[in-house]
């Protein structure tokens, strides 16, 4: 029996899946479109070819050794959409669990892998069969080699043999390299010969045979135009044939023999079949049929390429998808505007929106409506191009938080997928049913970005019909939206940097980690390297004798945990604990704050308004919440914010106590909220409690145990939790408590029925509404649970207090603008905003933003605010 050898172009294939079908997650959220698409080719190609031998070739990666002799080689290409490029690993999963082989080799291309295969399977007399998307592959092709190239979706295919090449190219398989080098290829960027295209190309080699018999008899050429081409672009042509010449005899360390394939084990493939959601699939390993190979494929829609934006494609309800490959939308490039309403879908080219008027009046007028996916990256990457958007009532990413914020994904086809919608928008009449359209790259990317403009459209309403079944359409409307507004703006206008104060700062701490290094090195006795455990290990333990806490696979461990306790052991230990915290400063702080500062001197933190479960707002690249400032150095950081105008001060206010007034609230307990009311101190009121004496007999370290437990019941926390916090044994901690709750039996009642209320609906809400699921509460495992009660216990507190400053900041950022005022907000860390303002504001200032926040929600216990300013951030404490 003749051998019959499978290879496919794995990145190929992928890369087409992709597109075919629609963007879809499985339960876990999970993308896996492209390898669902991958699969049913795969389970096709098994069932009728029967393999052999079977093999799946990988790109390795960006750079090959063609970019040595072309640097611009495939320089053209669009950056792979996240959402695929997270789905290579699941195929390498899926491949391993068919027991088919893969391979990738650096510097080669899977092309390279799969032409050198081809060849030893050909010398060995075996039927070889290529499966691919890329034309280049065809110069493969002999008597023993076909090469199969997908046609429409992926299962629909064209078989070229070296009389259908005759027939439908008119060349013989080892005249495509010949071709490509005189049309080129756009795809790859490789130049070939400008103004010949595959008709002339064909033409010549019909003429001279080879690209090289065409040049030695290049005055035959007919035509003095092609002539003079041929012959300025010579080098790029002969380039171009090495650039597109597949490799036959590549470097690969596999061989025939390792890629014999006996076939699949099913429970294995049913298995991965299951964990991605396969259920259509499950048949098909049994060998059955399914009714359609492709059920899942896209019906077509019509998607209008804008040349030009007039007044007439807007009729004041649209849904627009701005699209950016990057993460970071204030470095990120616009690929492309989805734009759909009830009547049309438009794909609009940045180019041809940012230089139409039409584009920005429509966006600017608050007349129109709009409905986005994460507003506050559409209100940034728009005022980038000197539009500021205005009209936006529907934000699909905030919605979908607001339903679910226990959700790892919140993007469009995973919200689709959740919701149970039809995703495709089906034009019977322009199409006929079961039409699909064969797309090249450019236009399958306008029609991906289109469809996701389609796919927010149309789940726009079923999303707020779920939120006014949860209560929660005034949050989203009322809060987070207007918040969303406010915040792009921030973002956008950044916090100015001075850089000179931040280099010198690294200088100060270099100087800082020099000093306690040496003091280390003559504590040890010894030179060693600080940062290595292996090193510093045997130092502690082994010379200096320390008590071993813990120890790892690979020896002592030197966590920060294990030095804590061991800091009164020996003078080292603290110096250790301090060079530690301040290279932290120095490396993530000093030189990371320095990476991010951008054109102005400025750094544009993002604020992440759908990541956290309690609502609270999030800050990276860079993080601007969790600068450490119980270190003097950590918060002298701060002295390198500055107000970017001359003549301007830092206004800093921040809540006093927050949490623990909304625990006061919600808990209704009458001795809380009288503490509060009468303006006591509530750490020394607690302190009283706790230990059982009078007020001027309670000493600092009391007060300071007595907050510990304030906020730790605040966070939930347990008796091991404060005895650790509070370096005091459980037993103490658990008394501490006991009779925090005895003081306070409404704090008491309020956590007993809290529990008990999330037991019965499954999750906690905040004042305004916001939720919180809970899934373990109810769990057997008693750690679980544990934790799920504590999170119910004080989520309502946590989320309750980030619910009030968020309504804070939209209530002051609408008195700023009726007072015409040029004070604006920078930040927002917890429970503090950070204000610029000129100093001839400063007066309303002072009393304008405690009264915004104060007033800002109505409790049984007054808000208190309290603020400062100054030429820093640092001053304004």
């Amino acid at each position: 029996m003749t051998n019959k050898l499978v290879l496919i172009d794995g990145n190929s294939i992928a890369y087409r899946a992709f597109f075919a079908l629609p963007l879809l997650n499985n339960d876990k959220g999970v993308y896996t479109n492209a390898v669902y698409g991958f699969t049913t080719m795969l389970l096709k190609i098994l069932e009728e070819q029967k393999p052999t031998h079977m093999l799946v070739a990988f790109d390795a990666g960006k750079t090959t050794f063609r970019h040595k002799t072309y640097q611009e080689y495939k320089g053209g290409r669009q950056k792979t959409p996240p959402e695929l490029s997270e789905q290579f690993p699941l195929l390498r999963e899926l491949l391993d669990a068919f027991g088919i082989k893969h391979y990738q080799l650096e510097q080669f291309e899977a092309d390279d892998i799969i032409g050198t295969l081809a060849t030893q399977g050909k010398e060995e007399d075996w039927d070889v069969n290529v499966i691919s998307g890329d034309k280049d592959l065809l110069q493969l092709v002999s008597d023993q080699v076909k090469v199969s190239l997908t046609r429409k979706g992926i299962t629909d295919v064209d078989t070229y043999t070296p009389s259908f090449m005759e027939e439908k190219m008119e060349i013989r398989p080892d005249q495509v390299i010949d071709m490509k080098a005189l049309m080129g290829d756009s795809s790859d960027n490789i130049p070939g010969v400008p103004g010949v295209g595959q008709k002339t190309a064909v033409k010549l080699l019909k003429q001279f045979d080879t690209l090289e018999n065409m040049y030695e008899n290049i005055d035959d050429v007919s035509g003095k135009k092609l002539k003079e081409k041929l012959i300025t672009h010579k080098d790029e042509a002969f380039m171009s044939k090495q650039l597109v010449t597949i490799q036959l005899n590549s470097p690969i360390e596999i061989k025939l023999d390792d890629i014999s394939y006996p076939g699949y084990n099913t429970t294995s493939v049913s298995t991965i079949f299951k964990d991605l959601g396969f259920q259509s699939l499950l048949t098909r390993i049994d060998g059955a049929e399914v009714e359609e190979e492709e059920q899942e494929a896209l019906d077509a829609i019509e998607v209008q390429v804008v040349d030009e934006v007039t007044s007439d494609m807007f009729i004041g309800k649209e849904a627009l998808e701005v699209e950016m490959l990057e993460e970071n939308y204030h470095l990120g490039t616009i690929v492309g505007f989805g734009l759909v309403n009830e009547h049309r879908h438009y794909f609009i080219p940045v180019d041809v929106a940012i230089k139409s008027d039409a584009f920005k009046q429509w966006a600017e007028d608050p007349a129109y409506k709009k409905a986005v996916f994460d507003a506050k990256k559409v209100i940034v990457a728009l005022l980038r191009k000197g539009i500021h958007i205005k009209g936006i009532e529907f934000d699909l990413l905030l919605a979908s938080y607001l339903i679910d914020p226990s959700e790892n994904h919140h993007d469009i086809p995973a919200i689709s997928h959740r919701m149970g919608q039809k995703q495709v928008l089906f034009d019977e009449e322009v199409y006929g049913k079961g039409a699909k359209m064969k797309l090249p790259e450019q236009e399958q990317l306008q029609e991906h970005i289109t469809r996701k403009a389609m796919m927010l459209y149309n789940l726009k309403d079923d999303v707020i019909q779920k939120l006014e079944e949860n209560e929660q359409l005034e949050l989203l409307q009322q809060l987070e939206l207007p918040l969303a507004l406010i915040l792009g703006e921030m973002e956008h206008t950044g916090v100015k940097i001075d850089k000179s104060r931040l280099m010198e700062m690294g200088e100060e701490l270099q100087q800082r980690l020099k000093t306690i290094e040496a003091d280390v090195y003559e504590l040890a006795g010894e030179t060693f390297n600080l940062n290595s455990p292996k090193q510093l290990g045997p130092i502690l333990f082994e010379k200096l004798e320390l008590p071993v806490i813990k120890k790892t696979k690979t020896g002592y461990s030197t966590s920060a945990d294990v030095l804590e306790q061991l800091k009164d052991k020996h003078e080292i230990i603290p110096k250790l604990l301090l060079y530690r915290q301040l290279g932290k400063l120095q490396s993530t702080y000093i030189e990371g704050l320095l990476k991010v500062v951008h054109d102005e001197d400025k750094i544009h933190t993002r604020f992440n308004q759908a990541l956290t479960q309690t609502g609270r707002l999030s800050s990276i690249e860079p993080n601007l919440q969790n600068i450490p400032i119980r270190l003097e150095e950590g918060k002298k950081i701060r002295e390198a914010f500055i107000p970017s105008e001359e003549g301007w001060v830092i206004f800093a206010a921040d809540y006093s106590q927050i949490e623990l007034r909304v625990l006061a609230h919600i808990a209704k307990d009458e001795k809380l909220i009288a503490a509060f009311n009468e303006d006591k101190d509530i750490h020394t009121r607690t302190a009283m409690d706790i230990f059982h004496v009078a007020e001027d007999e309670i000493t600092a370290n009391m007060r300071r145990q007595a907050k510990a437990v304030n906020f730790g019941i605040v966070y939930g926390i347990s008796d091991y939790g404060l005895s650790q916090s509070l370096a005091i044994t459980r037993k103490e901690a658990k008394k501490f408590i006991d009779r925090y709750l005895e003081s306070y039996p409404g704090v008491k009642d309020y956590m007993d029925e809290i529990v008990q209320d999330a037991k019965q609906k499954g999750y906690v809400s905040t004042l305004m509404k916001r939720r919180r699921y809970l899934p373990d509460i109810t769990n057997r495992n008693f750690n679980r649970r544990s934790f799920a009660e504590r999170t119910a216990m004080n989520t309502p507190i946590q989320g309750s207090a980030a619910d009030i400053i968020k309504l804070a900041m939209i209530r002051l950022d609408e008195k700023l603008k009726q007072e015409n005022l040029q004070a604006r907000m920078l930040l927002q860390v917890h429970d503090e905003l950070i204000i610029e303002a000129p100093i001839d504001e400063l007066e309303q200032l002072k009393q304008m933003v405690p009264e915004m926040m104060e007033t800002a929600i109505n409790l049984d216990v007054p808000l208190k605010v309290d603020y400062a300013y100054g030429q820093t951030w640092y001053d304004a404490k």
